[in-house]
């Protein structure tokens, strides 16, 4: 009987609803809008995009552009069943569009969460955040979501006076992950602001930018403790001893930021500089909280700690200043003139392309009598170690042989003598014969 009675229930559902006239309406709207939308996206978006992908900024920014000028299939659908709901709610009773400001509030909310979303660079993140984010969308438009949160709340596990909901440990996740990602977002388009500033310097700008985000995040993370209505008082022990674990186990991590902020602070180091630090020779790329990006002129990035930079000694080629000077060393034979010598190497000096004549002109000096030379050291100023300095070395010690050779100056090398006090007498042995 019960079973009989659902049946008629469902039968007269459908024929009131389902094959109501209104309903079959708003079905056929959608899908002609569904149609004309696929064929105007077909055309726009390629060529809305291509022009797009000629703004130049903040990337972040840029995928949030791009990711619209590729769905705006779906921008057409909401404008068309935008304009039908709001015509057939003024000639008919509002009931009648009920399927179309429903369909209208799906896509709208899909449209603007699948272009946001796509600013996260995981591409099964985005999607798994998209889903999950128009899933309980549609869930609030459809009325269910009272009967599931419910639901979900009674799921509930107490521990003392704390009692942890499958809800509330959802809306943790949710209110944490979102604010956290808008935090950085935020985050992210501001430093790239403050990076174009060209009021403030390098190290300025690295600390701002970081002091911005840590204090987003900082409030991002109290907003959504606070939103998820967890007692906090009630894990007080629990949370003493796990930061106290934390805190041993984090030492390294907190001596590395620190030693971060001094060095934004100081402005010892910023990125552009060319550092040495041990046996690492290369320009600072860019300074993070916990290390310093370092590449060689090999390719090679190092990630050095930032504590390295506090507790050892490390050599700034352009901390106050870009110009950094380079000696050579060199030898003549004790033939040639050492004056017409140093003429030649200054003149030689000055015409390489990288040596910094305008600051200070190259000096050349005789600085001892060697076992089998005349040795000379040749001073010379670069203002730009990064390209480099055993390159300049090589260009100018080849610069000075061609010079020397035009010129017939001799460059010397080591004669050894061997002199026998005592006369040897040298013997010629005789064949062995085969015989023998």
């Amino acid at each position: 009987m019960e079973f009989t009675t659902l049946v008629r229930d469902l039968e007269v559902w459908f024929r009131t609803f389902v094959l109501n006239e209104w309903t079959l309406y708003q079905a056929a709207i959608i899908g002609v809008g569904v149609i004309v939308s696929v064929l105007l996206g077909f055309r726009t978006e390629p060529l809305v995009e291509a022009r797009a992908r000629r703004i130049k900024g903040n990337p972040d920014l840029l995928r949030v552009i791009i990711a619209f000028m590729r769905r705006l299939k779906w921008l057409y659908l909401v404008a068309w069943l935008w304009l039908s709901t709001v015509i057939i709610a003024r000639y008919t009773w509002p009931s009648q569009s009920w399927i179309l400001a429903t369909a209208l509030t799906l896509v709208a909310a899909w449209f603007v969460i699948s272009v946001l979303t796509k600013i996260i660079r995981n591409p099964t993140l985005s999607r798994l955040v998209a889903f999950a984010s128009w899933g309980y969308v549609a869930i609030h438009v459809l009325g269910l979501d009272e009967p599931l949160f419910s639901a979900l709340d009674q799921a509930a596990l107490t521990v003392g006076s704390l009692r942890l909901s499958l809800l509330v440990i959802l809306k943790a996740i949710f209110f944490t992950v979102a604010l956290i990602w808008l935090a950085a977002l935020t985050g992210n388009v501001l430093a790239h602001w403050i990076q174009r500033s060209a009021d403030l310097s390098p190290s300025f700008k690295v600390l701002i930018s970081k002091l911005v985000k840590i204090g987003l995040m900082t409030v991002a993370g109290a907003i959504a403790l606070s939103a998820t209505g967890i007692d906090l008082t009630a894990l007080t022990v629990f949370s003493g001893a796990v930061g106290v674990g934390i805190g041993f186990g984090l030492q390294k991590v907190v001596s590395n930021f620190i030693s971060g902020i001094i060095i934004l602070l100081d402005k010892s180091i910023k990125p552009g500089d060319t550092i040495t630090l041990g046996h690492t020779f290369g320009s600072i790329r860019d300074l993070r909280s916990r290390f310093v990006s370092v590449i060689t002129r090999e390719g090679k990035e190092y990630l050095i700690p930032n504590e390295d930079f506090i507790s050892q000694q490390v050599v700034n080629w352009s901390f106050s200043s870009d110009f950094v000077r380079i000696d050579v060393d060199f030898g003549t034979s004790y033939e040639d003139d050492p004056h017409e010598v140093i003429r030649i190497a200054l003149e030689t000096a000055a015409a390489v392309p990288r040596v910094a004549n305008a600051y200070k002109a190259p000096v050349c000096w005789l600085t001892g009598f060697g076992e089998s030379s005349l040795d000379f050291k040749l001073r010379f100023w670069i203002s730009d170690p990064a390209n480099g300095l055993t390159n300049i070395r090589g260009q100018v010690l080849l610069a000075l042989w061609d010079a020397f050779k035009a010129a017939g100056i001799s460059i010397p090398f080591p004669h050894r003598e061997i002199i026998m006090k005592t006369p040897v007498e040298l013997t010629r042995r005789r064949p062995v014969d085969d015989a023998d």
